[in-house]
C-alpha cells in the first residue's frame, strides 16, 4: 500500500510532472512548436499521465485507481510512440528524445509495480486501494446459482 496521502506525494506523480515539463519544453522549440497537431497530441497524452494517477487515488476505490492507473500507462506508452514521430522529424535530437523516453519508461515501469501490489491476493485489506480478495469458493457459488437461476428461466421460457 501507498502510505502517501495526496497524489502530489506521490513519486510516480512528481516523475509524470517532471516528463511534462520536459515535453512541454521541448515542444516550445523550433521547428518542434510549428507543427500544432503533434504538440497537441503529445502535451495532452503527457498531461493525462499526471491527470490519470491524481483522479485514480483521489476516487478512493481501488477498482477505481487501477483504471485510471491503466489508463495512465497507456498515455505514457502514447508519449513515447509521438517522441520517436518528434525525433524522426528532426523536431528533437535523439539525446533529448531518449531522455524523456527513458523517463516515460520508468513512469510506466512505477505504474506497473504499483497496480501489480493491488493485484495480489496478500494485498492489505481494507475498504481504499487494496483488492479484497474473494474465495473461489464464494464466486463458483455464485456463478452456480446465476446458472440455476437461468436454466429455471430457460425451462419456463421466461428468457
Amino acid at each position: 500500500m501507498n502510505k502517501s496521502r495526496t497524489f502530489e506525494e506521490l513519486p510516480v506523480w512528481q516523475k509524470a510532472r517532471e516528463l511534462t515539463q520536459g515535453i512541454y519544453s521541448a515542444t516550445k522549440q523550433k521547428p518542434f512548436c510549428f507543427d500544432k497537431g503533434l504538440v497537441d497530441q503529445i502535451t495532452r497524452a503527457a498531461v493525462s499521465v499526471m491527470s490519470n494517477i491524481a483522479e485514480g487515488l483521489e476516487r478512493g476505490t481501488t477498482n477505481e485507481l487501477i483504471y485510471f492507473l491503466f489508463i495512465a500507462k497507456g498515455s505514457v506508452g502514447e508519449v513515447r510512440a509521438q517522441l520517436y514521430v518528434a525525433e524522426d522529424q528532426d523536431y528533437i535530437n535523439s539525446t533529448n528524445a531518449n531522455t524523456l523516453r527513458q523517463d516515460a519508461k520508468t513512469i510506466s515501469v512505477q505504474l506497473s509495480n504499483w497496480i501489480k501490489s493491488m493485484q495480489t491476493l496478500d494485498a492489505p485489506k481494507g475498504p481504499q486501494h487494496h483488492i479484497e480478495p474473494q474465495k473461489e469458493s464464494d464466486f463458483m457459488q455464485q456463478m452456480n446459482e446465476w446458472k440455476k437461476d437461468f436454466e429455471l428461466k430457460l425451462k419456463n421460457k421466461d428468457v
